[in-house]
């Protein structure tokens, strides 16, 4: 039987994300996805920026940016009556070049180390199987799927079978992954239950490909473009797009017809193909346990929500960051007993909290739907009546906002509140889900910052532990002590003076995944704090 430090069930993203990681931190791992390749088909078309910070991570940032929407491409998001008709109103985004430029000249930590990212899961799968092919620590296993587990004192022990040949075998592990999606046999092997609101509303979406920029951009180039028919979403600006719509009242989803449904949203007839077209449902769940013992979820296995805000994947990327570094650490022979059992305790609010927002982000495109309701024909008609009803309509529509893609809160304000890694509780950072407001409460993720010198503060963090030292001398104990505990902790003491502003004149212990664990001027137990990020 092969054996294994640690077994990756799903080949998606977050599994492969997760591989990467642990490549990074010198652990072996085995991923097995049951289908043969990565997929072509297109589930989601942002990477928030806390996502890219954590691709930066993996290092693999710059193979993303290769394949995505050039830099230079906007963000915006535009409400019309159709492709043919009039623009309601538009909510403008920068593009990756414009924040690059708003990152670098922040001095007050209010930025994320990356902008975000414009890109399809298409896109982004085979990046990432290329970056892990290519890791000797990373066994890659396409058309194998996974079945089922056991799990004992010692470690887990996997049933694993081949798609093509149906051949089935064991491999031994000492910590499992659960990265298998929504239908996640890791989680049935659990016993763990989805809490929520299962099948929220029936959805349909057409992949298609057309040349016509001068219809689908008449408006200008944009990201979305949204109507009472729908969501078109483009996947690279120049012929290929996505079309998720909402299906006519009393309609099964077998008798859906994606031409009717382009013809609608266009307002007239055009060129196009069809590439890829069927129903679908979005659910707003999440696991009510992330798992136990040396079995543990992340991704859509542990929770699945509206696409609304790009929560699915980008979340998962998270999770898959809090797995990377624990479960290398509990291999490595550091972990106390409640470092695994914290994925939950950190990473399950979180999980909670983003359903939330995009519970809340459907709940306005609800109230924009009945504005095109209520506005009915008058939205069509020519002359100053149509006018009218156009230009209340879209004030309306502004007024009410476009929270899914300004939820910096929700992407990279997030706290780790009630750890029991951290030492604080939380209570003092902010909670809004729609800003961020820079902090060094422990639990929170390190502000970022470039330096006077050009370089960006998060690129020096070492890839374990860092005690960043602002303003006063690193400590002297908590370095020995880490020595003697065989924990890798790196020093970085930048000399910037206006640093103080951002994070105080203090020391703060920053975690592999650049949360906060401590911070303070100085520490009287060093071991015992030491011991506490470790789960001890």
């Amino acid at each position: 039987m092969q054996t294994v430090p640690v077994l990756i069930a799903g080949g998606g993203p977050v599994g492969m994300t997760l591989a990467k990681l642990l490549a990074g931190f010198g652990i072996r791992c085995m991923l097995v996805e049951r289908n043969a390749t990565t997929t072509r088909h297109p589930k989601m078309d942002i990477t928030n920026a806390r996502s890219m910070e954590l691709f930066r991570k993996a290092g693999v940032v710059d193979q993303l940016r290769a394949v995505a929407v050039p830099t230079a491409n906007n963000f915006d998001v535009t409400w019309i009556t159709t492709l043919a008709g009039h623009e309601l109103h538009r909510f403008r985004y920068d593009s990756v070049d414009q924040w690059r430029e708003r990152i670098v000249a922040a001095k007050d930590g209010s930025m994320p180390r990356e902008a975000p990212m414009r890109v399809s899961q298409v896109e982004i799968e085979p990046v990432l199987a290329t970056a892990i092919k290519a890791e000797p620590l990373v066994e890659a296993r396409w058309g194998v799927g996974f079945e089922s587990f056991e799990q004992d004192e010692e470690g887990v022990t996997a049933t694993l079978r081949h798609t093509e040949t149906g051949v089935v075998e064991q491999v031994r592990c000492q910590y499992l992954a659960g990265c298998d999606g929504g239908a996640s046999n890791v989680r049935r092997g659990l016993g763990v239950k989805l809490e929520g609101t299962a099948a929220v509303m029936p959805r349909f979406m057409t992949h298609f490909r057309s040349d016509d920029r001068a219809l689908i951009q008449r408006f200008g180039q944009a990201w979305h473009y949204q109507s009472g028919f729908g969501t078109i979403i483009a996947q690279d600006d120049v012929n290929t797009w996505t079309l998720q719509s909402r299906f006519p009242p009393g309609m099964a989803p077998e008798d859906a017809d994606p031409h009717a449904m382009l013809r609608a949203f266009a307002g007239t007839e055009f060129d196009y193909e069809i590439l890829v077209a069927n129903h679908w449902t979005p659910h707003l769940l999440v696991a009510e346990s992330y798992g136990q013992g040396r079995v543990w979820l992340a991704g859509d296995a542990a929770h699945q929500y509206i696409p609304t805000g790009g929560y699915g994947m980008n979340t998962g990327i998270g999770d898959a960051m809090d797995l990377a570094w624990k479960l290398a650490t509990a291999v490595r022979g550091l972990a106390g007993p409640a470092l695994l059992p914290s994925i939950h305790a950190e990473r399950h609010p979180i999980g909670l909290r983003n359903r939330a927002g995009s519970a809340r982000h459907t709940d306005v495109r609800v109230q924009v739907g009945e504005l095109y309701l209520h506005y009915g024909e008058r939205l069509f008609a020519l002359g100053p009546d149509g006018d009218a009803a156009r230009a209340e309509c879209g004030a309306k529509i502004g007024a009410l906002g476009n929270a899914e893609n300004e939820g910096w809160g929700i992407e990279y304000g997030y706290c780790y509140r009630n750890s029991p890694l951290i030492h604080g509780d939380g209570s003092e950072a902010p909670d809004d889900p729609f800003s961020y407001t820079p902090t060094t409460v422990p639990g929170v993720r390190l502000p970022s910052v470039f330096l006077d010198d050009g370089s960006a503060l998060y690129d020096q963090l070492g890839p374990w532990f860092t005690l960043l030292a602002v303003g006063v001398t690193p400590s002297d104990a908590i370095l020995r002590a880490a020595r003697r505990m065989g924990i890798p902790l790196a020093v970085l003491a930048p000399s910037d003076p206006w640093l103080a502003d951002v994070y105080g004149r203090q020391m703060l212990l920053v975690r592999p995944d650049q949360h906060i664990a401590w911070c303070g001027t100085d520490c009287a137990a060093p071991e015992a704090m030491l011991r506490r990020c470790l789960g001890w």
